[in-house]
């Protein structure tokens, strides 16, 4: 089941860059601070705006008991029916925004006043035992003031809280509900100045209707939930918020671990494989990222790369060997009979075995110079400032082999671009080509030459005999020459192809109908 999930998120991973997978880490680090304090923050003020939908639940049930029992006024009529409740039921919202809200000064006392309304104070009594039963279960301090603002049940001072805001709302017919300092709070612990709400207190008003006016105000108080204490209270929510972020930070190692950690982890362990001879190339994990997969992609070049240069000096030092152990036997043996039989000799077996010696000898350091040639063609680097015409060159080669008994054609465009390849290496590999054509009976050879955008291709056809076609395979491998016998060594298409490929350039061998054909691919230059 494991590895089912595992094969599915690897087939749906997506392609990340390493930097996107860090900053993504990164990020979420760094917001962690401020998403801690926007949480607290937004959790502190859904506290409060909690606070005053219970006061003003506890007003409207207050306030309708009011106007309903209130001395002299006429019971009220029932709602009339209603065929969508949406009509008749309109929840009162919440107000309060502890951030966006101004914090008014601590509710001042009561300024003296005239006697309260009869009627006010006869239901203030009415309602006091009611009022004491909610005032204990809610904590909320309860006022009822009459139709004036005057304080109605019968506290010692009375007096008129009409000046009030919230109190002067109410009595045009508007519920109100403002934030006050509390003057009562005092700290007690040092860490309470990260609340706001603990030093201030809610204050809801709301209206009395009997007969259809105004005549009270109830005026509720209460001191929102204290932010530690909530947290207290709702420790679990909270557990669950903190077991999401441990989670998220789980799920970003993973993404790390995946993306990263892990993939070098086993490129470093395929490559000490592949130093020790041991072991081939790891793929490439899917849910690496892009940088780490372009990272495998480039390490499986290398290690080819590595693997072929291997094998080409594995059988080019062979075919070293192979090529060398003929004339230095030859030399071998016939030292050795010199050194044996000198002295009953003739003059002429003498000078015939000299001769032999000194042809290996030619020999060995023909093949010495075409080594360092070829070593120097394949370390060749290619020139930046390389800019040529193709004709001149052409033309300077094709004048050298043009004989009685071999002829050059040039088929050159009148207008060609400069290409880049240094001259040098363009005469090397033209007379490299034409010296095999002639060498193999051709009577006649044709340079032509086609533009495309990238390169200029220029073909070199004979009408000699052709290559066979069991070595056509072989052609371009080091040290293979069908004129061995000759004094070939079979290096010169090898350092062409080298010296072009240094250039960026290609030799190919393509196919004809009669004789040879060679097709050499220029790259043109580049504004």
């Amino acid at each position: 089941m494991i590895g089912a999930i595992k094969d599915l998120a690897k087939r749906w991973w997506p392609a990340l860059r390493l930097r996107t997978i860090l900053l993504s880490v990164l990020l979420f680090a760094a917001a962690l601070p401020g998403l801690g304090a926007i949480g607290l923050r937004v959790y502190e003020n859904a506290l409060v705006r909690q606070t005053e939908a219970e006061l003003v639940a506890q007003g409207a049930a207050l306030a309708a008991v009011a106007g309903a029992g209130w001395p002299g006024a006429r019971p009220n009529a029932p709602p009339p029916p209603h065929d969508r409740p949406g009509d008749y039921y309109r929840p009162e919202p919440t107000s309060i925004d502890l951030y966006a809200s101004p914090i008014l000064a601590e509710r001042p006392a009561p300024a003296p006043a005239a006697p309260p309304d009869p009627r006010a104070v006869a239901i203030a009594a009415r309602l006091a035992p009611v009022i004491a039963e909610t005032t204990r279960t809610t904590l909320a301090s309860v006022i009822l003031l009459d139709g004036r603002g005057v304080i109605a049940d019968g506290r010692p001072g009375g007096g008129s809280l009409a000046a009030l805001p919230e109190v002067k709302a109410a009595l045009t017919g508007g519920a109100r509900t403002g934030i006050r300092r509390n003057g009562d709070y005092h700290p007690v612990y040092s860490f309470e100045w990260l609340s706001r709400a603990s030093a201030v207190r809610l204050h809801h008003a709301r209206p009395v209707v009997a007969d259809g006016r105004v005549v009270g105000v109830l005026l509720l108080s209460r001191s929102p939930r204290a932010l530690f204490r909530g947290l207290y209270e709702d420790r679990g929510k909270i557990a669950i918020g903190v077991a999401g972020i441990f989670g998220m930070l789980i799920v970003l190692s993973g993404l790390v671990s995946r993306g990263v950690t892990r993939p070098i982890e086993a490129l470093s362990a395929a490559s000490r494989e592949v130093a020790a001879g041991r072991g081939g190339m790891p793929a490439t994990p899917a849910t690496a990222a892009i940088e780490i997969r372009a990272l495998y992609e480039d390490f499986r070049a290398m290690g080819e790369a590595i693997d072929r240069r291997s094998g080409y000096l594995r059988d080019f030092a062979a075919a070293v060997s192979h090529e060398f152990k003929t004339p230095l036997a030859g030399i071998g043996g016939a030292v050795e009979l010199l050194q044996d039989h000198a002295q009953t000799m003739t003059p002429e077996e003498r000078r015939r075995f000299l001769a032999n010696i000194a042809a290996d000898n030619a020999r060995l350091s023909h093949l010495v110079t075409r080594l360092l040639d070829l070593a120097r063609a394949d370390m060749a680097q290619p020139q930046a400032d390389a800019a040529i015409d193709l004709a001149a060159p052409v033309r300077r080669v094709a004048d050298g082999f043009s004989g009685e008994a071999f002829a050059v054609r040039i088929d050159l465009p009148s207008a060609l671009p400069r290409v880049a390849v240094p001259e040098a290496t363009l005469e090397a590999v033209l007379t490299a080509l034409l010296q095999n054509s002639r060498q193999a009976g051709a009577r006649q050879a044709t340079l032509a030459a086609a533009v495309s955008e990238e390169a200029v291709t220029l073909t070199l056809a004979d009408d000699g005999p052709g290559i066979p076609a069991a070595d056509r395979e072989r052609l371009f491998e080091p040290f293979f020459t069908s004129r061995r016998a000759e004094g070939g060594t079979g290096l010169g298409l090898p350092i062409a192809r080298s010296l072009l490929a240094a250039s960026h350039g290609r030799l190919d061998l393509v196919a004809s109908p009669a004789g040879a054909r060679f097709e050499i691919a220029l790259p043109r230059v580049q504004a």
